[in-house]
């Protein structure tokens, strides 16, 4: 099974983030193993769930499931898509597509991201639930960046 298949794509909880009380997406504890900081990573409680805040107005990136821990952007190792609109933010943390990278390729004739992604995704080269934030493929959020590049 790979990160992008449909089954392992991360689900919505009934678990609303405890700063601004949108429902959150279970991540896997191999995320935040990979992501956070050595300093935070060592206060993590294994045996809990955690949960991904997405809403861009949110500081919060990660919640334990009880609400003891709240984990914000400065203690993961890289920006977040979801929090940080900077042009050099990857919106496919595995293949390094960045808002910007997107934006030129999108007035190109080359083949569109998201199908140079899903070939790779195909062959089976993505890490998404060791490499991006949201513990889950980035098809989603690159479709929906190159939608709004085209609409502008």
């Amino acid at each position: 099974m790979d990160c992008c298949s449909p089954s392992n794509n991360t689900q919505e909880v009934n678990i609303n983030c405890p700063s601004c009380g949108e429902k959150g997406r279970n991540v896997q504890l191999i995320t935040l193993k990979s992501l956070l900081k050595a300093s935070v990573l060592e206060t993590i409680e294994p045996e809990n769930t955690y949960v991904f805040c997405s809403s861009p107005n949110c500081s919060t990136v990660y919640f334990s499931g009880n609400h003891s821990q709240i984990f914000s952007e400065s203690d993961l190792k890289m920006p977040v898509y979801q929090k940080n609109l900077g042009f050099d933010v990857p919106v496919c943390y595995c293949f390094g597509w960045t808002r910007e990278r997107l934006i030129q390729a999108a007035g190109t004739d080359q083949k569109p991201a998201a199908d140079q992604i899903k070939v790779h995704v195909q062959a089976g080269r993505c890490g998404c639930e060791v490499n991006n934030p949201q513990g889950a493929c980035c098809l989603g959020n690159v479709n929906a960046f190159v939608r709004g590049i085209k609409e502008v």
